[in-house]
């Protein structure tokens, strides 16, 4: 019997799901950056066997200039499994200026419930003040329930 990992290999080497080890390649590559610079990727993806990184900022992108000869060159001496199919031949990256959705908060109607106590209390509170106030609670309890 097959395990999840072996299910999921066999599903990926079909070829309707081919896009499946892009992603697998470019998360590959993006796990060999070093994390100051795996943040500021926003997405990245293949197009006409050139990577290019999306970035958020622009400091993001300026270090990706720094070390694009460096991923070059570690991916021309050691190219990872999942990337075997792939034919990366250049590597790009551009900053996006556009912000990121947030998921849109859906407004709940609120709910509202019949009173289901009829307001017949016995009050034995002796201060007069919080008594009449009790009294007054009691009385709109009971005029709801009448209409």
């Amino acid at each position: 019997m097959k395990n999840a990992t072996q299910i999921i290999t066999t599903l990926q080497n079909k070829p309707q799901f081919s896009k499946l080890k892009k992603f697998k390649c470019i998360d590959k590559i993006k796990s060999m950056f070093m994390p100051s610079f795996t943040r500021f990727v926003k997405f990245a993806y293949f197009q006409n066997n050139t990577l290019f990184f999306v970035l958020n900022h622009n400091a993001g992108k300026q270090e990706f200039n720094n070390n694009v000869q460096n991923i070059k060159s570690a991916l021309n001496f050691y190219t990872p499994q999942e990337c075997q199919d792939s034919d990366i031949q250049d590597i790009k990256a551009f900053v996006t200026h556009s912000p990121t959705k947030k998921p849109e908060v859906k407004k709940v109607a609120r709910q509202y419930y019949t009173e289901r106590g009829s307001g017949e209390v016995e009050v034995h509170i002796h201060d007069e003040r919080l008594n009449t106030l009790v009294r007054s609670i009691q009385n709109i309890i009971k005029a709801k329930n009448d209409t």
